[in-house]
């Protein structure tokens, strides 16, 4: 690390501390050739994963989106936060896991669905709706059938 002050290559690290978020290291450090102290913060560098919509936009992806939707299949059944929460956290792990920058909505929405399906098929079935689109009553006795083997 380069020194603020003669722009010295030559420093040491004297104490480490993460901060309480647990996101960054908060080091102190001391120049060997001058001798002052200074701080510096080490934070992960996270790569931004876009999600490909149906329609062809770019969005962020966004953790949060899952969980909402989630939480409105799952409304009024046994299914804790806490396991939605491991779901969600699942979807997102295997999407940063997959290092790629972009992923598909379809992707995301597949992986929810295996999630939910092992939670609740009463929530599989409502999120599967709406996210497949269904148009009548033919596409819900599908899933049906398919769901019943």
């Amino acid at each position: 690390m380069k020194c603020l002050y003669c722009g010295s290559l030559d420093t040491k690290v004297i104490d480490s501390r993460t901060n309480e978020d647990v996101t960054s290291i908060r080091r102190r450090r001391e120049c060997l050739r001058c001798g002052k102290r200074f701080t510096t913060f080490e934070v992960y560098e996270s790569i931004p994963v876009m999600v490909v919509k149906k329609d062809g936009s770019i969005e962020p992806f966004d953790r949060e989106k899952i969980r909402r939707g989630m939480v409105k299949a799952c409304d009024k059944r046994p299914v804790s936060m806490a396991q939605i929460e491991e779901v969600v956290n699942s979807v997102e792990k295997n999407i940063y896991n997959s290092l790629a920058q972009e992923v598909t909505s379809q992707k995301i929405g597949e992986e929810v669905m295996r999630g939910l399906k092992s939670l609740d098929e009463v929530a599989y079935i409502r999120f599967a709706s709406v996210y497949k689109q269904f148009t009548d009553i033919d596409n819900f006795i599908e899933l049906l059938h398919k769901l019943k083997k």
